[in-house]
C-alpha cells in the first residue's frame, strides 16, 4: 500500500448552518488503498464532510481536494466526472424495490456508459454478483433478500462503475453479528480486489477495528483523535472517546 499518495486532502475545512458550527476547521487525509474509519456521534458532521467531498455542499472556508482537485471550484462537467470515481454504499442499500437485482445493477451502468453491449453489461453484472457471493440473486426482487444480502448487492451496484474511492455509510447497521462479520470481510475484499480507497462511517467499533487502517474521531467539529485502533482505543484518556469504546465493548 502506498501510504504517501493522497487521494483526499482536507485542510482547515469549516461549515456552519446559521449559528450552528458543524465543522470547525478539520484536517484529514485519505491515502491510496487505505480504509479510513470516521467515527462520531449523530449530528457530529460526518455526513456533511461526505457531502462536501462529492460537491453536494460547499464549505464556508478551507480546502477539500479529491485527486488533487479543489471540489468547490469544479465546473459541473468536471464535478460529474469526479462523482463517477466515488462510490457511495448507502446505509439502507438504496435498492429500487420495483426492480430485480439485475435491473438495479444495470441502472447506473446504462445511464453512465452508453456504448456497452448487452453481453458486456451482463458479464459485468454477473462478475460483480459473483464477487460479493450472490450470483443466484440476479433475478430476485429486493423484497426477497435478507438485510445482509441487500447490503452486498448495494456494494456490488456501487462497484459497477469502477470507483476509485468507496464511501460506506454505517455498513453493519441493523445486522446480526455473523452478518456484520461477513460485511466487514467484504469491505476488505473490495479493497484487495478493486484497489479502492475507502472511508467507512460507523458507530460499530468491531467494524472499525476489523476494516480500518486508521481511525478518525470527529468530536465537537474537529478530529480529536487520529491513528490506528490500538492508538485511539481502548486506553483513551478523553472521556468522549472512551465512551465509544465502553458503549461497544462494556455496556452492550
Amino acid at each position: 500500500m502506498n501510504q504517501r499518495e493522497k487521494v483526499v486532502e482536507i485542510r482547515d475545512l469549516k461549515k456552519a448552518f446559521g449559528d450552528l458550527e458543524v465543522l470547525k476547521g478539520v484536517d484529514l487525509d485519505l491515502f491510496k488503498e487505505e480504509n479510513l474509519v470516521v467515527l462520531g456521534k449523530s449530528g457530529s458532521g460526518k455526513s456533511v464532510l461526505i457531502k462536501i467531498m462529492v460537491g453536494l455542499l460547499t464549505q464556508d472556508s478551507g480546502s477539500m481536494k479529491v485527486f488533487g482537485q479543489e471540489v468547490s471550484r469544479l465546473k459541473k462537467r468536471d464535478l460529474n466526472a469526479l462523482r463517477l470515481k466515488i462510490g457511495f454504499s448507502f446505509q439502507n442499500s438504496a435498492l429500487y424495490d420495483s426492480m430485480t437485482v439485475r435491473e438495479n445493477m444495470e441502472f447506473p451502468l446504462v445511464r453512465n456508459e452508453k456504448n456497452l453491449t448487452r453481453a458486456e453489461i451482463s458479464r459485468r453484472i454477473e462478475e460483480l454478483l459473483d464477487s460479493v457471493g450472490l450470483p443466484q440473486t440476479i433475478n430476485q426482487m429486493p423484497s426477497e433478500l435478507s438485510g445482509g444480502q441487500k447490503k452486498r448487492i448495494g456494494v456490488a451496484r456501487t462497484l459497477i462503475l469502477n470507483p476509485e474511492i468507496m464511501l460506506y455509510d454505517e455498513p453493519t447497521a441493523g445486522l446480526d453479528p455473523i452478518t456484520c462479520g461477513d460485511i466487514n470481510n467484504l469491505i476488505l475484499e473490495v479493497r484487495e480486489r478493486y484497489k479502492t480507497s475507502s472511508i467507512v462511517i460507523t458507530h460499530d467499533l468491531t467494524c472499525a477495528k476489523q476494516t480500518g487502517d486508521r481511525m478518525a474521531v470527529l468530536l465537537d467539529g474537529q478530529f480529536d483523535a487520529l491513528g490506528t485502533f490500538e492508538e485511539v482505543f481502548p486506553n483513551a484518556e478523553d472521556d468522549r472517546i472512551k465512551s465509544f469504546y465502553d458503549y461497544n465493548f462494556i455496556n452492550s
